[in-house]
């Protein structure tokens, strides 16, 4: 029977090595919050595919841009609440999709002259349109 396969995980010295780091460095980032390896059954760190592309990111703020590890920390839980925000985003434009889709119905065979189909919003009981509402606005 084959052995089921995890993620695969590396160890602080094979990161530390990957990356010219010191293992120090590695646990002064967990110790701050930036970076969180699970860890085996005997409490060895194991570094993540996911932790890698964190530790880039850290890496590139730390080293190319000169952010200290307090901005570090500001900037990558700004990203995580962005992801969040645009998988609302995403999730509310499917909802809007389908409820469109719902209440929207093709226009009738026989009010069709034209070579498009042509699609007509539902009507809602007790709404106007925009354009009624102009109409029925008094002029001064």
């Amino acid at each position: 029977m084959a052995k089921k396969r995890g993620k695969a995980a590396y160890m602080i010295s094979a990161v530390s090595e990957q990356y010219n780091l010191h293992p120090q460095t590695l646990r002064l980032y967990e110790r701050e919050g930036l970076l969180k390896p699970s860890r085996s059954e005997g409490n060895t760190r194991l570094y993540t595919d996911e932790d890698l592309e964190r530790l880039e990111v850290i890496l590139k703020l730390t080293r190319d841009f000169g952010v200290n590890l307090a901005g570090v920390e500001i900037i990558l839980n700004m990203r995580e609440k962005m992801t969040e925000m645009q998988r609302q985003i995403e999730e509310l434009v499917e909802t809007l999709n389908r409820e469109l889709a719902a209440h929207l119905r093709p226009a009738a065979p026989r009010e069709t002259t034209s070579l498009i189909p042509v699609a007509r919003a539902a009507v809602v009981p007790g709404r106007m349109s925009k354009r009624r509402e102009r109409q029925a606005e008094p002029v001064a």
